[in-house]
């Protein structure tokens, strides 16, 4: 929660988020959706393509997931198959991803997809400004990788 604000959410917010996720999913064919382990079933998290407020043109790749389960390749391993489906079967031109400017994992996972500094902003959420960086892959850099 370091770098999302506030603090952890109740499973009433959970769900309610879930509930969102697949909604906007069997609307649009995207969205932010669990993460399982495969060897086990075991739910680590989320990760996905969304519409972020500030940019409602682009797509974002996203990804969250629960602190036991960061450095072993999930969320990279994850957000790469949402990238081949956003350029393969959504035809997407591009895909952008925003980090606060110190979530110096996130931005490694970033750059680990081939994705490519865009610049820096100053964004707000719930209230409260940060200051983000935007990472971009395009279709043609994805398929040349």
């Amino acid at each position: 929660m370091r770098y999302l604000g506030g603090v952890p959410l109740t499973r009433a917010e959970s769900d309610d988020i879930a509930a969102w996720a697949q909604q906007r999913y069997e609307r649009e064919a995207f969205g932010l959706l669990a993460v399982e382990r495969q060897a086990d079933g075991r739910f680590l998290g989320m990760c996905g393509l969304h519409r972020p407020q500030w940019y409602p043109d682009d797509l974002e790749i996203g990804w969250r997931l629960a602190r036991e389960y960061w450095g072993h390749g999930y969320a990279t391993e994850a957000a790469a198959e949402w990238l081949g489906y956003a350029f393969t079967t959504l035809g997407a031109s591009r895909v952008i991803s925003i980090a606060d400017v110190p979530n110096t994992r996130s931005i490694a996972v970033m750059t680990r997809l081939g994705m490519t500094f865009e610049r820096e902003a100053r964004l707000e959420e719930d209230g409260v400004e940060f200051d983000a960086a935007v990472y971009a892959i395009t279709s043609e850099q994805w398929h040349g990788r």
